[in-house]
């Protein structure tokens, strides 16, 4: 017979408060918390935090919450106790967690999948799995570092009433981290040379003292003891509120133990640097005098941290904050909080600042879904109004400078973004079951995440075409993919590009080990690793092709046509790419070779689209004329919406870039005019004309510019 949630909770509780049990603590923080690696970091060593047999944060941070329930008992056990704790531990969490599950795995049954528009996650006791063991919003470094945002305008009331402003809580905890990886360092050097003590000897991993912490800071050990004092429960605390699953766990607050007047016991890190984030707000709302500042300062951080992720990839003057929509005779239509304007296109963000309350945890439907209204759907109704005032073309833009912005007409998408400011569990999964959305052929289906993502976002594709193409993307094949975090679509996206167009699935589901990627680029960024900054994919390869340069020429100009052209390159595949910078490569060679004129076109997009390229000596009216009535003609044979037009000089430089798009309509001359046109190429042909000349050897670099060796990329491409 199953076992209620709180019957398993009650005996975990037993276990918990068991002598000695710290140990089995430290063992697990070990196992699952530490990722060793040798001189550089790889998603190999990172792919590690996605073990299914790992105990994710929140389980860990259970476990410690239940232990201090009572006196601590850091005795050493006996092997064989240990390995019970260890075993019964896994038993019971494994147990809970199925206990969990059961509201959504009753629901899923055939029946219900066939009915059109089931959700078997919209329901509140069905929520609390995926609330509970969701994927992290943020990475550690990113907790720390944005800390120092968050309340740098907090920065009296702190040293007033705390005795340390968040710049000095921040450097204490940086510098707890430092000195914890040295002390865990050493233990599991010794570990590995005293294999047989292994599960004995990792308590000591996790325990430092003030005058520690106080010398690797440099920082005067009582200014850090009252960091400590703000983070840590004293060896009397009791944790008396958690009595269930889903109640307030004050060690997720304090995540530091307090074993004595100088000693003190951290367990996991990443809970730390989550409480300097999280924390401080809850300190500052039980000041009545200054709640009311507090929130406010809450708030313009989330707007001004969206506005310089934006404004880092798309520049200042494409970027504005405070937006205030004003319909005629100055009637105020709504306040978009950043708004971006780049080749024809926009992105309108609403931030918000609400979190997942208790209540929702545990299970009640109508409080998830009010917290929802306030965070997501409230920010999205904002959004898609002001979309709707932009295209109706009636309204007029104002910055929180009062500088009127002028609006590009026509706009040809608009990407509405909706974020929120802190770790919102299953935000994803709730955005999926709850959001209420509209969308048009102009206005995207937004996207719903939190800074934390934005921030990475900004970071790896740093460019306005790379963040354009990744909202371009993820807004055409979003409803198919399915994840647990915006993070795990991004990596996918980073080493594939997003291509699921053409999959014959109406729904895929991506692992969270997909993001093991970006886990190790991030942190050797961020965190001054060793390693690879940028995964391997479409960040890496062809960036020295012609192809690539075309791309980085593109990012220069904010016209539509041109972010037209650079979107539409980057969304070919890998083939076609290597295709059409051989093609470009070959055509300047010619043209180099001869002295005269060649031209190359492909088309591509299922026919929607091409390209035609022409080399020439010089440019002239003559010229950009030819290419005109070449797109056109081509354009046509093909009924495609538009088609590019590319003018190089022989040397390989870029001359001209121009577009021809208006709606097909039938031409009796141009049927007659497109029957006098040379046959077109096949591929084979094309393949066999672009095959390299000289020998290239099978572990040179291909000579497409891809970054690749040669036999791992063309060469079975002439074959």
């Amino acid at each position: 017979m199953e076992r209620s949630e709180q019957e398993i909770f009650d005996e975990l509780v037993v276990l918990c408060t068991s002598a000695g049990y710290a140990h089995a603590i430290a063992y697990f923080c070990f196992r699952d918390n530490l990722i060793v690696y040798k001189k550089q970091i790889t998603p190999y060593d990172m792919s590690k935090l996605y073990g299914p047999n790992r105990l994710i944060r929140t389980e860990i941070s259970t476990i410690i919450g239940l232990m201090c329930k009572a006196d601590i008992d850091y005795s050493l056990p006996t092997q064989e106790i240990l390995q019970i704790y260890i075993t019964k531990t896994e038993e019971l969490l494994n147990e809970l967690h199925h206990s969990m599950m059961a509201p959504w795995i009753k629901d899923f049954n055939p029946e219900n999948i066939q009915i059109d528009g089931f959700k078997p996650f919209a329901s509140g006791p069905s929520l609390r799995e995926p609330i509970f063991y969701g994927p992290e919003s943020a990475y550690a470094f990113q907790y720390r570092d944005m800390a120092l945002r968050k309340y740098d305008r907090d920065a009296d009331w702190l040293l007033t009433n705390k005795g340390f402003d968040i710049k000095i809580a921040q450097q204490v905890i940086k510098s707890l981290g430092a000195l914890q990886n040295k002390i865990q360092s050493s233990v599991y050097s010794y570990n590995e040379q005293n294999a047989g003590k292994f599960e004995t000897m990792q308590l000591p991993a996790f325990v430092f003292t003030s005058e520690q912490l106080s010398e690797e800071a440099d920082i005067d050990v009582k200014i850090v003891q009252s960091v400590l004092d703000a983070f840590s429960v004293s060896p009397k605390y009791r944790n008396e509120t958690f009595k269930s699953l889903h109640d307030f766990n004050g060690l997720v607050a304090t995540p530091i133990i307090q074993i004595d007047e100088k000693t003190y016991l951290n367990f996991q890190e990443y809970s730390l640097v989550a409480a300097l984030y999280e924390a401080p707000i809850y300190w500052m709302c039980e000041d009545r005098n200054y709640k009311t500042k507090a929130f406010h300062n809450r708030g313009q951080f989330t707007e001004d941290f969206a506005y310089d992720c934006l404004r880092k990839v798309f520049g200042e003057k494409h970027v504005f904050a405070n937006v205030h929509v004003e319909e005629q005779k100055g009637k105020e239509r709504g306040e978009i909080d950043v708004l971006v304007l780049f080749g024809g296109r926009a992105i309108l963000v609403q931030a918000k600042s609400k979190r997942l309350t208790m209540e929702s945890k545990k299970g009640n439907d109508l409080q998830i879904k009010d917290d929802f209204k306030k965070a997501v759907q409230d920010s999205y109704d904002q959004a898609f109004d002001c979309a709707k005032a932009l295209l109706a073309g009636n309204c007029k833009l104002y910055g929180g400078d009062g500088v009127e912005i002028q609006l590009p007409v026509p706009l040809v998408q608009i990407y509405p973004l909706c974020i929120v400011a802190d770790h919102y569990p299953a935000l994803d999964f709730q955005a999926r079951q709850f959001l209420q959305a509209t969308t048009t052929d102009i206005i995207a289906p937004p996207l719903v995440t939190d800074v934390f993502a934005l921030d990475v976002i900004a970071e790896m594709l740093e460019t306005p075409l790379r963040v354009l193409s990744y909202f371009n993307l993820r807004a055409q094949f979003g409803h198919k993919l399915m994840v647990s975090h915006e993070l795990t679509l991004l990596s996918d996206h980073i080493q594939r590009n997003l291509h699921y167009g053409n999959s014959e699935y109406d729904m895929i589901m991506l692992g969270d080990d997909m993001a093991a990627d970006l886990d190790s680029a991030m942190s050797v960024r961020r965190d001054g690793l060793q390693g690879k900054r940028t995964p391997d994919g479409i960040l890496t390869r062809f960036r020295t092709s012609v192809v690539g340069q075309l791309v980085d020429q593109l990012e220069r100009s904010a016209s539509k046509e041109m972010t037209d052209l650079g979107l539409l390159l980057l969304e070919l595949s890998e083939n076609t790419i290597a295709t059409l910078s051989l093609s470009i490569e070959k055509l300047t060679a010619m043209a180099r070779d001869s002295g005269g004129s060649h031209d190359f076109t492909m088309s591509f997009k299922e026919g929607s689209s091409g390209i035609t390229v022409h080399c020439v000596q010089g440019l002239s009216d003559e010229v950009i004329a030819k290419l005109e009535r070449h797109c056109e003609t081509r354009k046509y044979s093909t009924k495609a919406d538009s088609w590019y037009g590319i003018i190089y000089y022989p040397d390989g430089q870029l001359a001209l870039c121009a577009r021809v798009e208006y709606p097909w309509q039938y031409s009796e001359p141009m049927e007659q005019f497109i029957k006098t046109l040379p046959k077109a190429t096949t591929k084979a042909e094309l393949l066999q004309h672009l095959r390299p000349t000289g020998k290239l050897g099978r572990n040179n670099p291909c000579h497409c510019g891809s970054g690749r060796k040669y036999k791992k990329c063309c060469l079975n491409r002439f074959r």
